[in-house]
């Protein structure tokens, strides 16, 4: 009887040290999947810093003055003056606020029976 017993707890533990090593085996790759992930992140923030590093040399207000100097008589800039910058009220509206377009009897002419367009007034027959 105790044989049988034995050979059931054996059986019992290797299952139970198979199960462990498994679910250390899984944990070690995700571990691993976390390791590669933050190096990508990492790598990702020190290039996004490199960038906003190079777009603050580029625009810098004395690199972008002599850089007007240079080609000045190429591209003939000039300052913008304030009467030139358009206040909110001299816009037009926009497209949400255009009232709708009513069709102009296209309607009541294919009702009469006469010749049919479409709603847009392009004068193509509707099908």
């Amino acid at each position: 009887m105790f044989r049988t017993f034995d050979f059931i707890l054996i059986g019992i533990m290797t299952a139970a040290a198979t199960v462990t090593y498994t679910i250390k085996h899984k944990a070690e790759n995700k571990l691993e999947e976390v390791r590669k992930l933050d190096a990508e992140i990492l790598l990702e923030e020190h290039t996004i810093d490199l960038l906003r590093a190079d777009w603050a040399l580029l625009t810098q207000p004395t690199r972008l003055n002599h850089l007007v100097k240079i080609y000045e008589e190429d591209l003939k800039l000039a300052p913008t003056e304030s009467t030139q910058i358009a206040q909110p009220n001299e816009l037009p509206m926009p497209t949400s606020e255009l009232p709708a377009l009513e069709p102009e009897g296209g309607a009541n002419i294919a009702a009469k029976g006469g010749a049919r367009t479409d709603t847009i007034t392009t004068g193509s027959v509707a099908r």
